[in-house]
């Protein structure tokens, strides 16, 4: 049953991944309909195709390995300029012949040179609202699962119900023991019943029971009334705190242990935690070389490889099969796994708006840049400028997907060698 429920846990998060990238290719697909961009391909994963299905002017279909996705849009970039196309194949290099390849390819996708419905004859407001469509799909799914998590299951809280009384005050801080020779605990003594519901303390009003501990801590030594609710009724314990030294300082102790609940959040709980959540992400990209190497020590050496550090798929199923596998309440891993697949879509967010390309800022950065340059033609009345060719750029591309390549393969080793143990 552990191992069957360990595949079901990566089962579902490999399901959850891809459908998160679905809808961030969805949030490119409608905007780019919407505003008449010829789309030729909507896909989910990458290799070999699995399953395809053709309508209207879009094939939609899914792909063996499912790691990404695209949209293939009409003239993602301006025509090859004419010189170019009279001298065939780029000389200078592997480089140019790079260029060159992403030129033919994009005109493939060209009816003609004053094809309308192409990408890049949009303004420039339309083709950052259509890259920028992605990554806000996946931060709209994150703050929908966190809010799910929050507001729908409830976070695990000390509520103000009892669930235990110690039956004596151990002479020590260190055990929790009972000898024959220790006093009643003050709860005890108080005739405190597991059940209770603590309603005030010492007149303060009980709405956590943080707030219940906070009044009893700093009571230590005195007799103040205490209002539980038992049996529906209402009724007044007197409790005279044992005085104890923690770390220093003198606080109260009752003995009684609270009942641990699902408390549901206010419903702004979850958008607060997913941007909350990018904060944190956006940190993890800015230290990515620090972190990167700290997972190559911690690979090479053995040493405690630190939680925080990103990883790679291989390492997010293992996650999702331990969460699934541990022995814990089912509503408890069901908690995890949706925060972890909250965690995975905040990352897609975070990532995409890097400004290079092939990600999603990259484009973004190329349509501002195109935009800076109408404003300047405009504002010294010069004539309209021709799109900025991101072709060019094709070589920036390559390095950039190469250390990615590589990043991913460092993660997945030390997923492998070296995992995140967080059970």
């Amino acid at each position: 049953m552990t191992v069957l429920a360990f595949v079901i846990g990566i089962v579902l998060m490999v399901v959850g991944l891809a459908v998160s990238i679905a809808l961030h290719e969805l949030g490119h697909l409608v905007p780019a309909k919407l505003f008449g961009v010829r789309v030729g391909q909507y896909m989910i994963g990458f290799g070999r195709t699995l399953f395809s299905r053709r309508k209207g002017e879009t094939e939609y279909g899914i792909k063996a390995i499912p790691l990404g996705g695209y949209i293939s849009m009409a003239g993602m970039y301006p025509p090859s300029p004419k010189e170019a196309a009279r001298g065939g194949r780029a000389g200078g290099g592997f480089f140019a012949t790079m260029v060159q390849d992403a030129r033919d390819a994009n005109d493939e996708t060209l009816d003609g040179d004053d094809d309308a419905r192409t990408f890049y004859r949009l303004p420039v407001y339309k083709r950052i609202i259509v890259m920028l469509g992605g990554p806000v799909m996946n931060l709209v799914l994150a703050i929908v699962l966190f809010t799910l998590v929050f507001s729908g299951i409830g976070v695990q809280t000390a509520t103000t119900t009892i669930a235990q009384v110690s039956a004596c005050l151990p002479a020590s801080t260190t055990t929790t023991q009972c000898e024959a020779s220790d006093p009643a605990s003050p709860a005890e003594a108080a005739g405190f019943e597991p059940g209770d519901r603590i309603v005030s303390v010492d007149g303060v009003p009980a709405a956590t029971f943080a707030d219940a501990s906070a009044v009893i801590q700093r009571s230590a030594g005195e007799t103040v009334p205490v209002v539980v609710e038992r049996g529906g009724r209402e009724q007044t314990l007197m409790l005279t705190p044992a005085a104890r030294t923690v770390d220093g300082s003198t606080i109260g102790f009752a003995g009684i242990t609270a009942q641990i609940d699902y408390v549901r959040q206010p419903i702004w709980s979850g958008p607060a935690a997913a941007f909350q959540n990018v904060g944190a992400v956006a940190q993890i990209i800015v230290q990515l070389p620090q972190k990167l190497y700290g997972i190559v020590h911690s690979t090479v050496t053995g040493s405690e490889r630190d939680p925080n550090s990103p990883l790679s798929p291989v390492g997010v199923g293992v996650l999702a099969g331990e969460a699934a596998s541990a022995s814990a309440p089912v509503l408890d891993r069901v908690s995890f796994l949706l925060m972890m697949l909250g965690s995975l879509n905040v990352s897609l967010f975070v990532f995409n708006l890097v400004p290079l390309l092939p990600l999603d800022g990259g484009h973004v950065v190329i349509a501002l840049w195109d935009g800076v340059n109408r404003a300047w033609a405009k504002l010294f009345r010069r004539p309209p400028p021709k799109p900025v060719d991101a072709t060019r750029l094709v070589p920036v591309t390559f390095v950039v997907v190469v250390l990615l390549v590589v990043m991913g393969a460092v993660l997945i080793l030390a997923d492998l060698i070296n995992p995140i143990r967080l059970f």
